[in-house]
């Protein structure tokens, strides 16, 4: 959940993080009452009230007299076999009906996730993907590479040789053919990997790439107050007794000037308007206007209204050029 400011009056409400679909309504309701006890407000047209969704969880009349006006769902592929590899409850064909009760139940506001570098993927199989997305007209979508953690069963598929990662060139052609397919059918590309028709980007996550204060609630759930940064406890048992003895189980660490500047450089180079060179001190406004000449010269980032923004070439290297740009 985020506020507008620091007066605890609430913008937007996200469920996610884990499965929320999984929940009973009536535990939904529940929880709606509680926020609602301790802020205040009534919920109301004007908040985006978000609830992350399973395709194979979304059932007719599950929003009933919920306060919740977008769901952000994770289809990943339209491909049964992708799915398969994945280990996903859901069918593509299912995802596409789940669009469809999502509509019937009055969502106007719908998100789908997709992945790309599937192992043996084309860019022909990604077209694929990206087409049915677009024929279901649905309001934002989310596009991320395959990434393969340490510690998952895909890692460990990957070290006995099992799959092969996408190569690098494959990637970029997918990223590309993303971008050019959905800016043609008028989606704004507003962050790295988002994009949404005017008017329906995500007010949520983007209050993370714009320095909006936020509250995290339940067990690993993150802070931030623009002074600290905190982060509960990731056992469910543990944060769950402590709640009960009136305990908050979380860390926390002070921000200082440095990492509050590699925090904005972090999240609003991410975005299509960049980063605010104002908001800068005079020695971290030197700083990234030094850092950044060598990509400026090569055109992979551009200063444009005092705004310091990653350009489409810059944004296939952008971890290596916020690196670069970081105060360390």
């Amino acid at each position: 959940m985020r506020r507008k400011e620091l007066d605890g009056h609430l913008a937007t409400i996200y469920l996610g993080g884990g499965t929320p679909s999984q929940l009973s309504r009536r535990n939904l309701l529940r929880l709606f009452s509680c926020v609602e006890d301790c802020f205040g407000k009534d919920f109301s047209q004007d908040m985006e009230i978000t609830m992350e969704c399973n395709p194979d969880d979304v059932q007719k009349d599950m929003f009933d007299n919920l306060p919740i006006n977008r769901v952000s769902m994770g289809v990943q592929t339209f491909s049964d076999s992708r799915l398969r590899f994945l280990h996903r409850r859901h069918t593509a064909l299912e995802a596409q009906q789940a669009v469809q009760l999502l509509r019937d139940a009055g969502i106007g506001n719908v998100s789908v996730d997709l992945m790309f570098g599937f192992p043996g993927e084309t860019p022909e199989d990604w077209q694929h993907d990206i087409d049915v997305a677009l024929g279901l007209h649905v309001e934002h979508i989310s596009a991320y590479g395959l990434m393969f953690e340490e510690g998952t069963p895909l890692y460990r598929m990957l070290e006995r040789g099992e799959v092969e990662e996408a190569d690098e060139e494959t990637c970029l052609k997918m990223y590309s053919l993303l971008v050019d397919k959905l800016e043609e059918a008028g989606y704004e590309h507003y962050e790295i990997s988002n994009f949404a028709r005017p008017g329906f980007r995500s007010r949520h996550n983007s209050s993370y790439w714009n320095n909006t204060p936020y509250i995290g609630l339940g067990a690993s759930a993150h802070s931030y107050d623009l002074r600290t940064r905190s982060w509960n406890v990731d056992n469910l048992m543990v944060y769950m007794d402590s709640i009960e003895k009136g305990i908050r189980p979380a860390e926390s660490e002070n921000i200082d000037s440095r990492t509050h500047y590699d925090d904005i450089v972090m999240t609003a180079l991410r975005t299509c308007e960049g980063l605010d060179l104002a908001l800068l001190d005079e020695q971290h406004h030197q700083l990234i206007l030094n850092s950044a000449a060598p990509y400026i010269n090569k055109g992979m980032l551009e200063i444009r209204n005092g705004w310091l923004r990653l350009t489409r070439s810059g944004i296939v290297v952008s971890n290596m050029i916020m690196s670069d740009l970081m105060d360390v």
